[in-house]
């Protein structure tokens, strides 16, 4: 591809977002969204508690959701903690097995704290 098609595509895809940016900021509502029910009237009693444990339900789960993430991340501090003690204890020539399987842990603990902070 030349340059200048390039150039014209990528100024073509920043004009094309910022039009569309701020149609799609003002269709945005901060009354909270529930699926059925008609905006255009005040939510009835059985609405409003409806939208209430909705909220109520989204909290516990962010609450849930924070405290596995501070479980996680105690975790990975620990096995970091170790895993910087058995790289101490080695020398140039013996890489232990259990720091490859401590590593892989540490990764796979990381990724999984990744995409739990990601989820918000």
């Amino acid at each position: 591809m030349s340059f200048k098609l390039l150039r014209f595509v990528l100024s073509l895809m920043l004009f094309l977002a910022l039009r569309v940016a701020p149609a799609t900021a003002q269709n945005s509502s901060d009354a909270p969204q529930v699926p059925g029910l008609d905006q255009s009237r005040p939510p009835t009693p059985e609405e409003e508690d409806r939208m209430r444990r909705a909220k109520d339900l989204a909290k516990r789960e962010n609450q849930e959701r924070q405290a596995q993430l501070k479980r996680d991340t105690d975790h990975l501090l620990k096995l970091a903690t170790e895993l910087k003690q058995y790289v101490d204890n080695s020398n140039e020539n013996v890489l232990s097995l259990d720091v490859v399987k401590k590593a892989e842990e540490i990764e796979k603990l990381a990724h999984s704290v990744k995409e739990k902070m990601k989820a918000n």
